[in-house]
């Protein structure tokens, strides 16, 4: 079940949703999602002397991109076809009965900016900031500043506390990130 708005706020007092900074109800509080901003920190790929992304190459991705840091309310901007990774500003985490799901805001949707291109899911269990996927579909660059509202986080009950939420699983790749990280895909092939 989606948790409402009334439920959203409840399970933050009751600390089976912890997010940090504490949200601004009243901005980012929807009828059944809470508004995440954007955070300062991006991720580009630069040029590579690979001719293509082979999964089973022992290649470093991390190597394969750059890291940018802009200062608060400052502009991003994203050029058609570009494909950046992206954080929120807000860090949470979700307890072992609940998971979470992002969305893209609608009014950058139609500007032709995608929020995630696949991974939308947040497990039961998980910490850290999101990471978006974001893209430019369109045919104009589109300016995004840091801090504006730019998705949206829902709540799902499960039918019963996971026995194996995500921190505790092992061979999970992404836990307590702070920042966007690269692809870790190739690890599953060294098994």
């Amino acid at each position: 079940m989606i948790l409402s708005d009334k439920d959203i706020k409840k399970y933050i007092k009751d600390g089976k949703i912890k997010i940090s900074p504490k949200p601004n109800f009243k901005e980012q509080l929807g009828p059944c999602s809470l508004d995440l901003h954007l955070g300062n920190v991006f991720k580009t790929f630069k040029p590579s002397k690979y001719p293509y992304i082979d999964l089973k190459r022992s290649i470093d991705f991390e190597n394969l991109m750059d890291d940018i840091e802009i200062k608060d309310d400052s502009p991003f901007i994203l050029q058609p076809k570009d494909f950046v990774l992206a954080v929120t500003k807000e860090e949470f985490s979700l307890s072992s009965d609940l998971m979470g799901r992002l969305d893209g805001r609608s009014s950058l949707g139609r500007l032709g900016i995608v929020i995630h291109v696949t991974a939308a899911r947040f497990d039961p269990g998980w910490k850290g900031k999101a990471v978006m996927e974001l893209g430019n579909l369109g045919v104009m660059p589109v300016v995004l500043y840091t801090g504006m509202r730019v998705c949206a986080l829902t709540f799902e009950t499960l039918s019963s506390p996971s026995e194996n939420p995500y921190l505790k699983r092992s061979g999970q790749k992404y836990a307590n990130q702070k920042g966007p990280m690269a692809s870790k895909i190739n690890e599953e092939f060294k098994k």
